[in-house]
């Protein structure tokens, strides 16, 4: 469908160091743009000089003493330094998603620094927007997290999703660790068998369900479902 001169404008704001809230925000945007709208990506840079080294490559280097070095600063909901993209501080949009990876049971800090900045009430006062939540095993906090500083900032919240990964605490940390360390998927990780870990399909499908749903709420139904 093509976009109108006044057609809805969305902001997917994120920060994703794997890609994983990317994917997730990607597959929303697809169901936003079907209609009709004008799909604006935000992502942040974290360029802390004390943490930003470690996101800079993909796999980590070593990765049990960075992903454990991240732990101090999450517990006690530190905030950095971040970049964000000019679109954050020129455009106006009617629907901001926001993509939130889930750092040790919170909301991770490059996100949390934006949520806590200045630079944020512009885009969030009297908007709505909906928080998509990429997580291990814990995401209450985070979705809480994010939801409660986006309102402090003026924002309308409308609804919020989140996507876990397969398996127990520790077979779960141990795949994605690996992961982490090695840039691939393994079976198996210091002799115990591992699930899958990231983003699949089935969640790329919730997502865009997800987005309906919020387009619904929003914009109101598609010309399609309607009675």
């Amino acid at each position: 469908m093509p976009e109108l001169a006044d057609s809805p404008k969305v902001l997917l704001l994120y920060y994703s160091y794997t890609g994983q809230a990317k994917k997730v925000l990607d597959a929303a945007a697809e169901v936003f743009r079907a209609r009709g709208c004008e799909v604006t990506e935000a992502p942040i840079e974290f360029t802390d000089p004390r943490y930003a080294e470690r996101f800079s490559r993909f796999p980590m280097r070593s990765v049990w003493p960075e992903f454990l070095g991240m732990l101090p600063a999450q517990t006690l909901k530190r905030t950095g330094d971040i970049r964000t993209p000019e679109a954050v501080r020129t455009g106006s949009y009617d629907l901001i998603c926001i993509g939130s990876p889930t750092w040790w049971d919170t909301v991770s800090m490059p996100l949390r620094t934006f949520l806590m900045s200045h630079e944020a009430r512009p885009v969030l006062d009297g908007k709505r927007f909906a928080v998509f939540v990429v997580c291990r095993r814990k995401w209450r906090k985070n979705l809480a997290g994010v939801r409660k500083l986006a309102e402090k900032k003026g924002g309308r919240y409308v609804d919020g999703i989140h996507f876990t990964y397969p398996g127990g605490e520790l077979p779960s940390m141990l795949s994605l660790t690996s992961y982490l360390g090695t840039g691939e998927y393994r079976d198996r990780y210091l002799g115990m068998k591992l699930p899958p870990t990231n983003i699949n399909d089935e969640h790329l499908e919730e997502a865009r369900r997800f987005a309906g749903r919020v387009a619904d709420k929003v914009f109101g139904r598609a010309p399609s479902e309607r009675p």
